[in-house]
């Protein structure tokens, strides 16, 4: 199939609205149950902006559940800070961002780290700034956890769903990991 082709296929992603604690959450779902985008957000239409070109769908549906990954969602939210981490996720960049985000998934639950340390573990020590892009770009929220990194000091730093959920997260998962203790 030559590339104009591939271009021209239409692909339907499905979604879902789950409410939690700190507000709405959609997924958008790939055909075969990988997220392609998730957030703090009712608005699906933005989600799919998010996605990378080569795997956006061209056309949404929404469902009432998206159930394995509306449990987690719902199991997360409720303190079961492990249930989104067998979700499957599929996003597209370049060889940095791919390897970033699958470091991502590997910072455990109430123990954050700096973007300085986040570039350390992904391999390029001296690329602080671009492992702040790999958080900034992924657009698939809560299941490539980019809360869990935060500037130098203890600064928050960004969160494209906002400050005071990205405070939410981390608070949940350190009170989470505290009571485990």
């Amino acid at each position: 199939m030559t590339a104009r082709a591939t271009e021209s296929v239409s692909r339907t992603a499905d979604f879902a609205t789950v409410e939690t604690p700190i507000g709405p959450f959609t997924a958008l779902v790939d055909t075969d149950g990988a997220v392609l985008a998730s957030g703090w957000t009712t608005d699906a239409e933005n989600l799919r902006g998010l996605i990378h070109p080569s795997l956006r769908p061209t056309a949404l549906r929404q469902r009432d559940s998206l159930g394995a990954i509306g449990h987690a969602i719902t199991a997360y939210h409720r303190g079961d800070l492990t249930a989104i981490d067998d979700i499957p996720v599929r996003q597209h960049s370049g060889e940095f961002l791919l390897h970033a985000w699958e470091v991502l998934r590997k910072v455990p639950a109430g123990s954050p780290i700096t973007y300085t340390e986040f570039a350390a573990i992904s391999g390029r020590p001296d690329a602080t700034r671009a492992a702040a892009n790999a958080c900034a770009r992924n657009a698939a929220a809560l299941f490539i956890p980019c809360h869990r990194i935060f500037r130098i000091g203890g600064a928050l730093g960004g969160f494209r769903w906002g400050l005071p959920v990205k405070r939410w997260l981390l608070d949940h998962e350190a009170g989470v990991q505290r009571l485990d203790s």
